[in-house]
Order: structure tokens, then sequence, then C-alpha cells
């Protein structure tokens, strides 16, 4: 007989609702954005620190992380690096000891996979190629990641583009949960 499965710990459960936040927030400003990336850290701690910090903040984020320890504060980041592609991005950044977490929201374009066998391998034509194709499918992927090592990946497509539509779980990219998790 095998013990029964916990849920999520409140640490999984606050990241997921940040990870939530930033898709619905993103979601907000339409499709065709560029690559976004936020820091995490946990209110209560934000709020210590910096007390005038709760007029800034969304209304109920306060007492959210009153009663609720690790309650997450996203704060999308300016500034980010030059980079020609994700990879590059991300192996530019770091983070301080007081950011507990980051998440990065991408958009991307997915064909079946029998599609792929006729792609170009010049980047700009495989761009043209994907972007043209009949059965492609524009995907929004967020993915954050905490330091102590949770992940939580959120995936919204185009043309299912509405809240209660919105794909989640740990591990749905973990390429990029991978990476993500390598700037810490």
């Amino acid at each position: 007989m095998t013990a029964p499965t916990s849920g999520p710990s409140p640490r999984q459960l606050a990241l997921r609702g940040a990870v939530v936040d930033i898709d619905r927030h993103v979601s907000s400003l339409g499709w065709d954005s560029p690559v976004l990336v936020f820091s995490l850290v946990r209110t209560a701690a934000a709020l210590a620190a910096s007390p005038g910090l709760a007029a800034e903040l969304p209304d109920g984020a306060a007492e959210s992380a009153e009663a609720d320890p690790e309650h997450l504060l996203s704060v999308e980041q300016d500034g980010l690096p030059q980079a020609d592609t994700l990879e590059e991005l991300l192996a530019q950044l770091a983070w301080p000891d007081e950011v507990d977490g980051a998440a990065i929201v991408v958009e991307r374009i997915v064909v079946p996979p029998e599609a792929e066998v006729d792609m170009p391998r010049d980047p700009q034509e495989a761009v043209a190629y994907l972007e043209a194709h009949p059965d492609r499918q524009d995907v929004r992927i967020t993915v954050g990641v905490l330091r102590t090592g949770e992940s939580w990946c959120a995936l919204r497509s185009r043309t299912h583009d509405s809240d209660d539509a919105v794909a989640g779980s740990p591990d749905a990219v973990p390429g990029l949960v991978e990476a993500l998790r390598a700037t810490f």
C-alpha cells in the first residue's frame, strides 16, 4: 500500500498563483509581445523592507501576504540586456539574494511535427515558413521558477485565448524551466 500523495506545497501554490497572474497581465497587453522577464519576491519580505510599497501594490496584495507568507510579488524587469536569442538573454541574467524566483514570458509558433520536415534551414526562411503554415498555432508560454527549485508553466493558445483555457503544470516546458533555473 502506498502512502497518499499530498497536494502542492504552499510555496508551489504561491508560484502557480504568481505565474497565472503574470499570464493574465500579459494577456491584457495582447499578442505579439516581446520577451518579458519578471523577478519574484515574497510580498511579506518586500513589505517588511519597504513599508511604503503597500500603497503601490494591487488591491488585496498586502492582505494576501499577511494571510500567506509564501505570497509572491512579480516585478517586470526593464532594460533587459541585448540578445539575439532567448538562450543568450537567459545566459546574461543573474539575481541578487533578495529575489526568490523569476518568470519569463515568450511567444512561440507551434506546428505539427510533420510540418517541420519541409522547414528551411535558414533561420529567416524558417520563420517565414512557420508564420505562413496553415496548421500553425501561436502559443504564449509563461514559466516561473523559485530559487528553492519549484516551477510552474502556463500555456495559452491564441486560438483559445481565454483565462479558463490556459493549461498549466510544473514541467510543461522543461528546457525553459531548466534555463530559467540556471539564472540563479
